[in-house]
């Protein structure tokens, strides 16, 4: 029995620090087996980096070819040109090509946190989208948008509506990055027990060198570079740490 019991502590060990160490180097902890072509979305120049940085680098270190879909220019402040431009060397930066990355500039999509965008104009870009790129997971923001912007949040409802309409294409998956509490997206690296804790479905924490990376990606955004960003960049846990969760269609929930 005492043999049995120290293979169980030593077994539960072994996966303890199996997972602390995929995550100190930056690895996702989750399985992304068979997926082949991922979808960054998002709905303005800087979320790249300034929310999903661990994610892009994560996957990127898996060797996936991650593209990125922009749904707006970022002309809240008529700057669309100006951001579009940061936009492309941030990805850049990030080590996404040129090639792979899409901004949509679309009037009936403004920048705009006071414009709720169509839902269905929405769905039909990002679909055709998905199509053209064969894209088999789309990657955006959960319900509540991290930031609570509407423009986040209108991603999250047009995904989901193509998902509970079973528009995907077969074997396209969604997934959506957790909003946490205002206490904890300030706490930086601090909240890294506490999201290891807590049940995700992919855990993404950036390496000492991708977190450079990621900040020297959003200088990039040279236009968006406010003080009140550079305290962003020191305190945001979104810098380091993604945490995500596979969407399910609303009938499947239903049913669970």
């Amino acid at each position: 029995m005492l043999a049995v019991a120290l293979v169980a502590v030593l077994s539960v060990l072994w996966c303890v620090c199996s997972r602390w160490r995929d995550v100190l180097s930056g690895r996702p902890v989750g399985n992304f087996r068979g997926v082949r072509a991922p979808l960054l979305l998002i709905a303005h120049p800087d979320d790249e980096c300034m929310f999903f940085a661990p994610t892009v680098l994560g996957l990127l270190q898996e060797q996936r070819p991650l593209s990125v879909l922009c749904c707006s220019t970022g002309n809240y402040y008529n700057q669309g040109e100006t951001r579009k431009k940061e936009f492309i060397q941030s990805c850049a930066a990030l080590g996404i090509p040129p090639s792979n990355v899409t901004v949509i500039d679309h009037r009936n999509l403004p920048d705009n946190p006071d414009i709720q965008w169509d839902k269905h104009l929405l769905s039909d870009l990002i679909l055709t989208h998905i199509n053209q790129k064969n894209v088999d997971l789309v990657i955006t923001f959960d319900e509540k948008g991290v930031s609570g912007h509407s423009n986040h949040i209108a991603l999250y409802h047009a995904v989901r509506s193509l998902q509970d309409s079973r528009q995907l294409p077969e074997g396209c998956s969604v997934m959506v990055l957790e909003s946490v509490t205002i206490f904890r997206k300030y706490l930086s690296v601090l909240d890294l027990p506490i999201s290891w804790l807590l049940h995700s479905d992919i855990l993404f924490v950036s390496s000492g060198p991708q977190y450079r990376q990621a900040k020297e990606a959003m200088m990039c955004h040279q236009s968006q570079l406010l003080w009140f960003r550079h305290i962003y960049l020191l305190f945001s846990r979104y810098m380091a740490i993604n945490s995500l969760h596979f969407l399910h269609d609303t009938k499947t929930e239903q049913h669970g």
